[in-house]
């Protein structure tokens, strides 16, 4: 598993990741190496299955719950063949593996940092179309936005399996969404176990990053079509960085408006002159032009820049996207980079 107001931040990303074959957000965990060891099912045929590990079949029971629009929704027990485009993170994570995954550019562009555990599994366009959904005949279609659904489309959705929105609220916070989707699904204690042992595992290395760089500053930096954005401190890898592990922003992310703020920030290079970072990440999807944009004096002469302190993320890593199993592989860059 892009001034842009947040309301806005999935659209452009959407927009960008087309163009350059990449990815993301609007804006999921240590159990990822064993998750295709619990999952039964073949994914090269199109099905899903749960975890038997974290899905208990004789106390599970078909639900009818309220979405955040108001819908009354009957959830099956045992849903199947989950339809939750974007949310791919969080259902992995549980085990789960959805019917069809997320994609953008007719299938070029997926989150290829889970492609691990959804290997095989059929992609779908991002703004599903009803016509695609009712082929895969799913029996769950979670969907993340209220906005994804206007126009007449809850209804058509709905007509073709039972249809949950969790709205901007829910979707929006990684915890939230994983939370919500556990209990969906009859998985609200592994959910919370996994909440669990992530803060456990930011605790750790907090620790261990406080010690390597103390009061050093980090920034995140993504670069496409000559462009860079500088990451928001509470959203996507930002709100890893500075509110999880505790490091801290460099002068250019704290002095960013409120009313300004988006998930990825343009940022002019000569504006990046006045960049106070000790160290930088950065995700570089600009590979026909970016070596251009790396060579100019401007960038060269940034401080981070001379002291040899910037350190690139592939374009198929985890920076650019939000979730349980996305955090935890930036955490492991984080630590890979700045602890010796």
């Amino acid at each position: 598993m892009f001034s842009l107001r947040k309301e806005k931040t999935t659209k452009i990303s959407i927009v960008f990741i087309s163009l350059l074959a990449l990815l993301l957000l609007l804006t999921a965990c240590g159990q990822t190496e064993s998750l295709s060891d619990k999952n039964t099912t073949d994914p090269s045929n199109g099905e899903n299955s749960v975890s038997d590990a974290t899905n208990n079949e004789e106390s599970a029971k078909e639900q009818v719950v309220k979405d955040a629009m108001g819908h009354e929704v009957k959830i099956p027990a045992h849903p199947q063949r989950i339809i939750a485009s974007y949310l791919e993170d969080p259902l992995v994570a549980l085990g789960v593996k959805p019917v069809a995954q997320w994609s953008v550019g007719n299938g070029q562009t997926v989150q290829d940092y889970l492609q691990t555990e959804l290997q095989g599994i059929p992609t779908i366009n991002y703004d599903l179309p009803p016509e695609e959904v009712m082929s895969f005949s799913p029996d769950l279609i979670v969907i993340g936005s209220e906005s994804l659904v206007q126009n007449g489309l809850y209804e058509k959705y709905a007509k073709i399996a039972p249809t949950y929105v969790l709205g901007d609220e829910i979707s929006n916070d990684w915890r939230k969404t994983l939370l919500k989707l556990g209990e969906l699904l009859n998985q609200s204690d592994a959910a919370e176990k996994m909440l669990q042992d992530y803060d456990q595992k930011v605790k750790e290395a907090k620790e261990k990053l406080q010690n390597a760089i103390g009061e050093k500053s980090v920034a995140v930096l993504w670069l496409t079509q000559k462009q860079f954005y500088m990451v928001d401190e509470t959203r996507s890898s930002g709100a890893v960085l500075y509110g999880d592990l505790g490091l801290n922003p460099p002068n250019l992310v704290t002095e960013l408006s409120e009313e300004a703020k988006a998930t990825w920030n343009p940022v002019s290079l000569e504006k990046l002159a006045e960049l106070n970072a000790d160290y930088i990440f950065l995700v570089n999807s600009d590979k026909a032009q970016g070596d251009i944009t790396l060579n100019d004096p401007i960038w060269q002469g940034i401080p981070a820049v001379k002291a040899g302190h910037v350190y690139e993320m592939s374009t198929s890593s985890s920076w650019l996207y939000s979730g349980l199993i996305a955090n935890e592989k930036i955490i492991e860059d984080v630590l890979k980079t700045l602890v010796k």
